[in-house]
């Protein structure tokens, strides 16, 4: 499986694992099911990587393998908690962080698909969360796959086993998975 296909997961939540990132796991579980393989940046990931400078000359360590990670994916899932009506804070700094790429041959997300996942008390914020999302994603030349999923976690809950108490949100993040899976063999990641 070392040949297959990386796909990265980004989200979550600082803190104890959140239903975001329980929420990307399942999502990354129908990536692997796929047969790719994949990479978590969980919320105590993101809360290692310092607040992005453009200015710095040097990255920490941190910075450098979630950069390498997604040079050299083929796929990205990201996964955000809607926050007073957008993305929260430590996904926007990993996202801004992919400015380090600007200069690649592939810059950014080019060509790239991504799945979108956001979370959220309240169906309202699952909605803007997305919209910011996707157009964070089209900033970043990436192609947002079709089907996104939002999750009031007013109504579903999350276990440390990879369930849900609603069926159809664990149908709808494996949807998010397959669709991610079915157009990355489309990306070249030569000139990546």
């Amino acid at each position: 499986m070392t040949d297959a296909p990386l796909v990265v997961g980004i989200g979550g939540t600082i803190g104890a694992v959140s239903s975001t990132e329980r929420a990307l796991r399942i999502a990354l579980d129908a990536v692997e099911r796929e047969g790719f393989r994949t990479r978590l940046f969980g919320g105590e990931d993101m809360a290692r990587l310092p607040l992005y400078d453009p200015r710095t000359t040097s990255r920490t360590h941190h910075e450098q393998d979630f950069v390498e990670a997604v040079r050299g994916a083929s796929a990205l899932i990201i996964a955000s908690p809607g926050y007073h009506g957008s993305i929260s804070g430590v996904v926007k700094n990993a996202l801004d962080l992919l400015e380090e790429t600007s200069k690649d041959a592939r810059p950014y997300l080019a060509d790239m698909p991504v799945g979108l996942i956001a979370t959220a008390y309240g169906w309202q914020a699952t909605g803007s969360t997305i919209a910011a999302l996707r157009s964070i994603v089209h900033a970043l030349r990436g192609w947002p796959t079709p089907f996104a999923a939002a999750i009031n976690t007013q109504i579903t809950k999350f276990d440390e086993h990879g369930g849900a108490t609603d069926p159809a949100v664990i149908e709808q993040l494996c949807l998010v998975g397959k669709q991610v899976a079915r157009f990355a063999p489309l990306v070249d990641r030569t000139s990546a």
